[in-house]
């Protein structure tokens, strides 16, 4: 597999993308699992007309995902980086730099988030979280595609937090998915598009640090033309008890993935019962 990923590589972003929109139909195709999650969760989040409309877009992103890291990971960092097109709202990182607090980049499955973290670290030091994978060669790859200078990967345990925490207090950025479905006693369930999801308290309790927070997303634009980089303030302050900051993060994800449905990996199973979570009381 990392063969064949260094393989792609080599191939322009516009011949990955269109690879991956087939790799995204033949998934969809093949696993009446991931078809039933994919409805669901467009359903839940837009209804019958929004999910008909957004559903034929959404699996061939969802492809094109995954072909894509081979142009991020797997490149020099000034040819990967190279492919963000646009940036709009880097004001907000110049004045977050100039607060000296720290940057909490909050960024979910939406969009090539991957691109995100390698992009910023060639212009101050980050350090971002990650769910080591199940399979050796998975893990090979990530070590390889994000061993950048600046860019530092903490794994999701507790030594992860703690360089996460260090890192804001050295006044540096941090990075983190607050819409991947965290393990047993790392979460509350809370409102996500009107329904109970498990959702991660770290995220939230990032923000308790006085950091700045910024939703960050990286949009796929059209023709393997490159990324637009969009950086955005919460709509409101995030502040209260760890659980309403949480639940405020999953309110500002629902904003950013209204702006374009149709890149969200709506395929990944957002509700799932982590083992050994109580369910919540209408899920009993």
């Amino acid at each position: 597999m990392i063969l064949l990923f260094r393989l792609l590589s080599h191939l322009p972003l516009a011949a990955l993308h269109a690879l991956g929109a087939l790799l995204g139909w033949l998934a969809w195709l093949l696993s009446p699992t991931y078809r039933r999650h994919m409805r669901e969760n467009l359903l839940l989040a837009l209804g019958e007309s929004g999910m008909r409309r957004v559903r034929p877009a959404a699996i061939a992103h969802a492809g094109r995902a995954a072909l894509e890291l081979a142009s991020i990971w797997l490149r020099p960092l000034e040819k990967a980086t190279a492919l963000v097109a646009k940036v709009s709202g880097w004001e907000l990182v110049e004045a977050a730099t100039q607060a000296g607090k720290g940057i909490v980049y909050l960024t979910p499955h939406l969009g090539c988030f991957e691109v995100t973290a390698q992009y910023l670290s060639e212009r101050a030091p980050i350090t971002v979280l990650y769910r080591p994978p199940k399979q050796a060669w998975q893990q090979t790859l990530i070590e390889t595609g994000r061993a950048r200078a600046q860019l530092r990967i903490a794994a999701a345990d507790l030594a992860g937090v703690r360089a996460l925490l260090k890192a804001l207090r050295r006044g540096e950025a941090v990075g983190l998915l607050p819409d991947q479905a965290p393990r047993v006693g790392e979460g509350r369930w809370l409102n996500f598009f009107g329904k109970p999801a498990y959702t991660m308290t770290l995220a939230a309790r990032l923000t308790e640090s006085g950091a700045t927070t910024i939703m960050l997303w990286a949009e796929r634009l059209p023709g393997g033309a490159g990324y637009h980089f969009h950086l955005q303030q919460p709509t409101q302050a995030i502040r209260g008890t760890t659980e309403q900051r949480a639940q405020q993060i999953n309110h500002e994800i629902e904003q950013l993935i209204r702006q374009c449905p149709e890149q969200y990996l709506w395929g990944y199973n957002r509700y799932k019962r982590p083992r050994g979570v109580e369910a919540p009381p209408e899920m009993i």
